[in-house]
């Protein structure tokens, strides 16, 4: 139930915006910016996280995945602008919440998909826009699960705080690959991670959301973080 409110919402959003190609301010980095060296870190780290996130998946966990893969596909797709950039969605945070290491495959299928159906972002760029979105989701299992255990509002705020660390992280993230790959890319990190402030706090919002919701409906939807 908490998944088709969020297919719901994402349905609305895009009658309202068309899919569009991303931007450079934008999450996905496109191939032909990036340096060979940052390319390959990103891609051995992917690799990585992805035979860890392969290897914690078992049967029951294989609809959870999923879902929020095809939630992730969509939201990313969605493109609003705000002033002269291109936001979207990421739910990197509720990813991470959900899955822990299960949120590194998930991404990587829905970003490959993009890039093969869309040419978002791209395959050279797939290991860096991987780790660039599904390493936060990772970071924020593990920093905010002791929180969302404890009962009452410090669990809300932790999993708002959930939600606005995981852009804030991807947006650090993919202002490090820039710089890493030229001085001339600093400004364009500083502008994704100014324009990315208004999505933090939405994504803060729908993971507090969620969170709540399964937490008093199907809370056996929350056993990874009480693992």
């Amino acid at each position: 139930m908490a998944f088709f409110v969020v297919f719901k919402f994402l349905g609305v959003w895009a009658t309202s915006y068309e899919i569009k190609p991303p931007r450079r301010e934008d999450m996905h980095i496109s191939e032909g910016v990036l340096s060979p060296a940052v390319l390959a870190g990103g891609a051995v780290l992917a690799v990585a996280g992805t035979a860890i996130g392969l290897k914690k998946i078992d049967y029951e966990a294989i609809p959870r995945v999923a879902i929020l893969s095809a939630a992730f596909f969509v939201a990313t797709l969605i493109h609003v602008p705000i002033g002269p950039v291109a936001e979207h969605l990421v739910l990197n945070g509720l990813m991470g919440l959900l899955l822990g290491w299960m949120a590194v495959p998930a991404i990587l299928i829905a970003l490959f998909l993009q890039a093969l159906l869309f040419q978002f972002g791209g395959l050279t760029v797939l290991g860096v826009n991987t780790v660039t979105m599904a390493a936060p989701a990772v970071i924020c299992f593990y920093a905010y699960r002791g929180l969302l255990r404890r009962p009452g509002m410090i669990a809300g705020v932790a999993a708002f705080a959930c939600g606005v660390t995981g852009i804030l992280l991807s947006g650090i993230l993919v202002a490090v690959a820039l710089i890493t790959t030229g001085q001339a890319f600093l400004q364009v990190a500083e502008l994704v991670l100014l324009a990315h402030i208004p999505v933090m706090i939405i994504e803060g919002i729908i993971t507090l959301f969620i969170f709540l919701f399964l937490k008093k409906v199907r809370p056996e939807m929350l056993e990874g973080i009480y693992v």
